[in-house]
């Protein structure tokens, strides 16, 4: 059995492109290239159309060629390469597939959302300090197009980071921003109608997740760290602060409202926000609030204390993806 391999992981979502490759051991794994991001709105207009825009894909080739140029000259054992929500919705995915393999020799897979789940809670418990965050936890990740719930063990029945439960719901950032918030800024009713919409997920959600017994809550994505460095006042993105950062719920929705409320030339005024993001980081921040405040709900429900806080982390689907990814290598 190999003591280690490199590996590159890549996760195509509805909004962004990302490529991560590290060193993976018995230990866990070490970047050796950091993790490259790219906003490739892959899923401009999915949720109507039901397939991929001629320009969207002309971007997400473009990532693809600069990231084969990374590849080059960081030789790996192996490149896995995953896409998510919107190529699951796409009925023209097979070109989108033929395109990439094209260029980085390699073909998506489309994954379901739990296996999603699964990689997202993977990456985000495997780098958590558990000497101060209480179990179970909840993982939330928030994309363009999805949001995952997963929930681990308790630490004692079960081990902390083993899921438990596991959701994917069909909303996210550029779908809420694509079906409601039209106006700029949205109106109350746009808000209001992808509160119910969103809801309605939640429902359904926790039929399967029982988020009601989390005692921290784990949030993961550009949406969850964006609004965090919001919140926390920071002039330009760095994520070595925003990583492991725990917010008060209350301040999450203060800063939530407040960006939702502005005009995208507004927000446009924050360095904070990667400028892919700035028309649809209003639409996140809807989700983000829904869901902080359902999951806040339940665990008052469930063990009669609500959880008043966040921890906020740079480590999801890619991290676990890469990890794991390694992990079979090794053991192959």
């Amino acid at each position: 059995m190999a003591k280690s391999v490199t590996v590159a992981g890549i996760d195509c979502g509805t909004n962004s492109i990302r490529l991560k490759v590290a060193r993976v051991d018995e230990n866990g794994m070490t970047e050796i290239v950091p993790r490259q991001l790219k906003v490739i709105r892959l899923g401009q207009d999915v949720d109507k159309t039901h397939r991929f825009a001629d320009e969207a894909l002309e971007r997400a080739y473009a990532a693809a060629r600069e990231f084969a140029q990374i590849l080059e000259e960081h030789p790996v054992d192996g490149l896995r390469f995953v896409a998510t929500s919107a190529t699951r919705d796409a009925s023209n995915r097979e070109e989108f597939e033929d395109g990439i393999e094209r260029i980085l020799g390699v073909r998506p897979e489309v994954i379901p959302g739990t296996e999603e789940a699964d990689l997202s809670f993977l990456g985000a418990t495997s780098v958590v300090p558990r000497s101060d965050l209480e179990p179970p936890y909840l993982v939330v990740d928030l994309g363009g197009g999805s949001t995952e719930l997963v929930i681990g063990g308790d630490g004692k029945s079960a081990p902390a980071t083993q899921v438990q439960a596991a959701y994917s719901m069909n909303i996210g950032s550029v779908r809420m921003t694509e079906r409601h918030l039209k106006n700029d800024p949205p109106t109350a009713e746009q808000v209001e109608e992808a509160y119910r919409d969103i809801d309605e997920h939640i429902d359904e959600a926790f039929r399967t997740v029982p988020a009601g017994r989390a005692r921290t809550i784990i949030g993961v994505s550009g949406t969850v760290t964006t609004m965090t460095a919001l919140a926390m006042g920071l002039k330009e993105y760095d994520h070595s602060l925003v990583d492991g950062y725990r917010l008060p719920i209350e301040e999450a929705y203060q800063v939530d409202d407040r960006f939702l409320a502005m005009t995208r030339a507004e927000r446009a005024e924050y360095k904070t926000i990667h400028p892919g993001r700035i028309d649809v980081v209003g639409g996140g921040a809807v989700v983000w609030n829904r869901v902080l405040s359902r999951v806040s709900e339940a665990a008052k429900a469930d063990h009669g204390e609500p959880i008043d806080s966040y921890v906020a982390s740079e480590h999801g689907l890619l991290d676990g993806l890469v990890l794991d990814y390694g992990r079979r290598l090794l053991n192959a």
